[in-house]
């Protein structure tokens, strides 16, 4: 590592370059300031020596000597506090936009002695005590905002022990990512009805009484059949289709959700591939440059979702 980078000022706050494999913590990535009560048991020390040296008093000289012995010995204890832990990345689980994304993380103690103070920071925070050789698992969060891969930031281990007088940390970039799906719309709009789906199934708009889903208003459909939820919202005229109780599939195409721009209708075939997954029924799904066939389980939703997620 040059000069310039070893003092980069950047590496202080959001660590060195980004890794995958665990990081021991060590001089080189631990750094060490005193905190607002350090800050005044400098100035106690100082003054105390400017006491000692215009009165000329010896028990204030002692009593500042002691003083700066803890002082000094703190950042000692300060660093070990933090040396030679080992910190690993875990897994993370893909979430829908807006919730918080939780990544794992393993911190091992591999020395004798027992760690106390110790917090570890994303967006939240977590303080733990480690035990002498052991490993602690915890799930940090980080809010998403959109869908696509979320880049998750620096991890910061921090402690102020033994006395407060200082806060040693160590900022460690992880390639911490998780994907995440767009958010469902909240409208509750029916499954879409296609061509394609009709013929398979049999499907009739006169043959029954069960509501099936929505098409394109066309000119001629009953104007009782219009869904006037979606019109008022300004997504475009649709009409209910009816049918009988053995239809069992249906197709989610980009081309029949509602909205005014892409991220509109990914939302609402996100909405619609959830709901068809809850209610159990086999959904084909169609986005440009991709089509799935019909299917459900675990699978295939998770196919969807991502999807959904990284389309372009």
């Amino acid at each position: 590592m040059n000069l310039k980078e070893r003092f980069r000022l950047s590496r202080f706050i959001s660590g060195e370059k980004a890794v995958d494999e665990p990081v021991t913590l060590n001089h080189r990535r631990i750094f060490i300031l005193p905190t607002q009560r350090g800050l005044g048991f400098a100035v106690l020390i100082a003054l105390l020596l400017l006491i000692a040296f215009v009165y000329n008093n010896n028990l204030a000289y002692m009593l500042a000597f002691l003083l700066a012995s803890v002082f000094f010995v703190t950042i000692l204890h300060s660093y070990k506090s933090l040396s030679g832990l080992v910190v690993q990345k875990g897994r993370s689980k893909a979430v829908f936009a807006g919730k918080a994304a939780g990544f794992e993380i393993h911190i091992n103690n591999p020395g004798d002695m027992e760690r106390r103070q110790i917090h570890i920071k994303l967006q939240d925070s977590q303080s733990l005590t480690m035990q002498p050789q052991s490993t602690a698992h915890i799930t940090l969060y980080s809010i998403t905002r959109q869908r696509g891969w979320h880049e998750a930031g620096t991890v910061t281990v921090s402690s102020t022990f033994p006395l407060g007088l200082f806060r040693t940390w160590s900022p460690i970039r992880f390639n911490l990512k998780a994907l995440v799906y767009p958010k469902p719309a909240h409208l509750e709009i029916p499954f879409p009805v296609t061509p394609s789906a009709q013929g398979q199934q049999g499907f009739s708009r006169k043959s029954g009484d069960d509501f099936y889903g929505l098409q394109q208003y066309q000119s001629g459909d009953p104007i009782k059949h219009i869904h006037w939820k979606a019109f008022a919202k300004g997504l475009g005229a649709f009409s209910k289709q009816y049918g009988g109780e053995d239809s069992a599939q249906i197709r989610l195409d980009y081309e029949l959700a509602p909205g005014h721009d892409v991220e509109q209708r990914l939302s609402q075939l996100c909405r619609w591939v959830v709901d068809a997954e809850q209610t159990g029924i086999s959904y084909g799904f169609s986005l440009p440059g991709l089509k799935l066939p019909p299917d459900n389980g675990p699978a295939h939703y998770r196919k969807c979702l991502e999807a959904l997620a990284l389309f372009r």
